[in-house]
Order: structure tokens, then sequence, then C-alpha cells
């Protein structure tokens, strides 16, 4: 009986406390309906970015142009899962990170880390944070993708003569553009090995080894040529010096 009182005893005053611990929700939403209505619009914006972050990376950096190249190069030589997806995306990332890594700097000087001391707002931030991220596409975007979304754009977004760019005509334009110059570099990788399969395939035709695959023969001596010119350093060296 003793050991039931002193465990509703303790019961009690362990949940007083930790009641008079919890902190007033209230105090995070200020007051007001115009303020509350703020806030939670800020709230799920910020929820709504952290889901599609991975999203964010693809359309304002360099990692479509370095993924696209890295395909080609899989298909190329004719290995369906060698590398893994997994190796080639961790791959293109680093590489996007080594690329971007400036921009990446600049942004979190700039905008990021004043944000986070409290000693620039939301608004302000905010066209610091992206503007770096401006300059790389503008620099990497071609005059044809963006003139073609600039004109398609209603007049709302249409940039006057003089103003900066609207980040919703210049994201997809970059994009456009990325995807174009990773199939140009995807095709000059994939030619060699195409020339390879032709030459393999007629010489087994020639032979009359009509049973055996020419994939057979010719996985073995795509291979030995990617690894004879150091494909892996080209390759890599090609996709980060052609963003200098």
């Amino acid at each position: 009986m003793k050991r039931l009182v002193l465990a509703a005893t303790f019961l009690i005053v362990f949940t007083s406390a930790a009641l008079a611990q919890t902190p007033d929700l209230s105090a995070l939403i200020p007051q007001g309906g115009g303020s509350t209505a703020a806030r939670i619009i800020q709230l799920v914006a910020l929820l709504t970015v952290l889901s599609v972050a991975p999203g964010l990376l693809i359309m304002v950096t360099s990692f479509t142009r370095f993924i696209v190249a890295l395909s080609f190069l899989r298909s190329g030589l004719g290995l369906q899962s060698t590398p893994a997806n997994l190796i080639l995306i961790s791959l293109a990332l680093f590489m996007t990170f080594y690329v971007m890594s400036p921009t990446f700097d600049q942004a979190w000087q700039d905008g990021v880390k004043p944000l986070m001391d409290n000693s620039m707002t939301e608004q302000q931030a905010f066209p610091k944070i992206i503007e770096p991220f401006r300059k790389f596409m503008l620099k990497q975007v071609r005059d044809k993708d963006l003139k073609m979304f600039s004109d398609l754009a209603p007049p709302s977004i249409k940039a006057k003569p003089g103003e900066e760019v609207d980040m919703r005509i210049l994201i997809p334009a970059f994009m456009i553009s990325e995807l174009r110059r990773g199939f140009e570099m995807g095709f000059l990788i994939a030619l060699p090995f195409l020339v390879i399969d032709m030459i393999v395939s007629t010489i087994t035709m020639s032979m009359g080894m009509m049973m055996l695959p020419p994939s057979v023969i010719s996985l073995p001596i795509k291979l030995l040529f990617f690894i004879l010119i150091d494909g892996w350093h080209m390759l890599i060296g090609s996709l980060i010096r052609s963003y200098h």
C-alpha cells in the first residue's frame, strides 16, 4: 500500500513538473490574424522547399549535365547495372559540390549565415541567397533557350530592358541548356564504343559466327579500351572543365 501511495505521489509530482516546463505554443505564433496567417504560410513554404530540395539541386546546379553524361557512358559500355545507380548519383553529387562550391560559399556568406545570425530578415536574405545561382546559370545558359522562354512568358514576368531575368524564366532555360550539353557530351562518349561494336559485329558475321552475340566479344574490348585511355580521368576532367 505504501509503495502504491509513493508511486502515485511521484507520478503526480513528475506530471506537474513536466506541465510546468511545457512551452507555450502561442509564443511561436504572433498575435493577430494577419501575423498568424503569415507565419503559417512561411512554415508551409519552408516544408515545401525541404521536400523538393533534391529537385532544386538538379534544377539550378551542374548535376543534370554530369548524370546525363555518366548514364551515356554506362550505356555505351554496354553495362546494365555497373557502376550501380548509387555510385553514379554519388559521383555526380560530389562533382556538383566541387564545381558549385564557390556558388555555395557565396550564398552561405551573403545570405544564409546572416539569416541564421538574425542580422538579416528572410526578405533581405532571399535575394542574396539566389544571386550566386543566378550568376552561375546566366553564365551557362544558351541565349537561344533564354530567348525562347522569355518570348513564351506572360507579360507579368517578362524582363524589361535593364531588369534582371526572372527565375521562372531562367531556371527552365538553364535546364534545357544543360540537357543539350549533356546529350552532346554523351554522343561523343558513346561514339567510340559504337565503332567498336560495329567492327566486332562485322568480323563475327564475316566469320560465320551467327549464334555468338557480338556483345560477348565487344564488351571486354570496350572495357580494355576505356582502361587503356584512362577513361575516368579524361571524362571527369572534361566534365569539370566544361564549366570553366
